[in-house]
């Protein structure tokens, strides 16, 4: 008992610190290279802040354990907007800008709608079960690569960031590259100890594997998300702060969950309709929330609105458990 709540503080400390360090290093660099912060967000922030969910996910598909593997990307994209999108607009309202309400955003509702009609496989095909098959997870992987070719090439038209980085200093590249991938490091590092002291202490009230997927790994895992779009913000990064949950998402269903599956066929086990529907509702909630409702900005009161969904659906699934 005594370790898993030292390596939760331990985790905790890892993950706060990794993610100043990513945030300055990944907008050095930006800067540097000429890069918009918005793309750096959608890559390298997202996707190394996504490297604990790949991670367990992958070694869950390995082990058997499809709850896991699946509960853990449902619990952290459903995390990810109304958690870090929700926290994030109460400390400062977030705009977003016109491009990504037109391309990236659509493709989080996208990605949540392909794995909700892959989870209800089992009433489109009257298949016994809902799983997950390697075709499924090939798909995904197809859908991910599509993504990152769209990426590159919007990289390539992306504003400059050097204008706006004139007049500022601006940090040493060997500088830079320390902090983040010192920053990465810490992040997954201290993310995998905050899940072990979690998942150790879930275990012992013996609580299910589907559960502590969607609940206490998928919150373990996405802190990183939380840390870094926080501090972004608070720094006036909207651009890193946004991109990153935007990238985690689509990484997290297209990469690793389209891995998983692969791996393994994964059966939506403890995993439900109603965790992959709230899911595709949170992410219609987000791109409706910046270019109907909010004018793209997303404001305090949508993110209260975020915050209290979530709370809802952890206590809708713990009562359930």
């Amino acid at each position: 008992m005594l370790l898993d709540i030292l390596f939760l503080l331990l985790g905790l400390v890892l993950i706060l610190w990794g993610a100043s360090a990513l945030t300055d290093g990944s907008s050095a660099i930006a800067r540097r290279m000429g890069v918009s912060d918005l793309v750096v967000g959608l890559t390298v922030v997202s996707f190394g802040t996504s490297a604990p969910e790949l991670t367990i996910s992958v070694m869950s598909a390995l082990n058997g354990s499809a709850g896991l593997a699946i509960g853990n990307v449902v619990g952290s994209n459903v995390f990810n907007i109304c958690a870090i999108i929700g926290i994030t607009a109460l400390l400062r309202p977030v705009p977003v800008e016109r491009s990504l309400m037109a391309n990236e955003i659509p493709l989080v509702v996208l990605s949540s709608l392909v794995l909700l009609v892959m989870g209800c496989g089992v009433y489109l095909d009257g298949a016994s079960s809902a799983v997950l098959t390697r075709v499924d997870g090939l798909i995904l992987l197809l859908f991910f690569a599509v993504f990152m070719r769209y990426v590159f090439a919007s990289a390539k038209s992306a504003p400059s960031a050097g204008a706006a980085g004139e007049g500022k200093a601006v940090m040493p590249v060997w500088k830079a590259v320390l902090f983040t991938v010192g920053g990465l490091a810490a992040l997954i590092w201290g993310g995998d100890k905050f899940v072990d002291g979690a998942s150790g202490l879930a275990s012992r009230m013996g609580v299910s594997e589907a559960v502590i997927g969607l609940t206490i790994v998928a919150v373990g895992t996405s802190l990183p998300e939380l840390a870094t779009s926080v501090t972004a913000a608070l720094k006036g990064r909207t651009g890193i702060a946004v991109g990153n949950v935007i990238g985690s998402n689509i990484f997290n269903v297209f990469m690793v969950l389209g891995a998983s599956a692969t791996v393994r066929e994964l059966p939506f086990q403890g995993v439900g309709i109603v965790d992959l529907a709230l899911l595709a509702v949170a992410s219609v909630l987000f791109w409706l929330s910046g270019r109907v409702i909010g004018h793209n900005v997303i404001t305090r009161g949508e993110g209260a609105v975020f915050v209290i969904l979530y709370a809802a659906y952890m206590t809708w699934v713990v009562i359930g458990a």
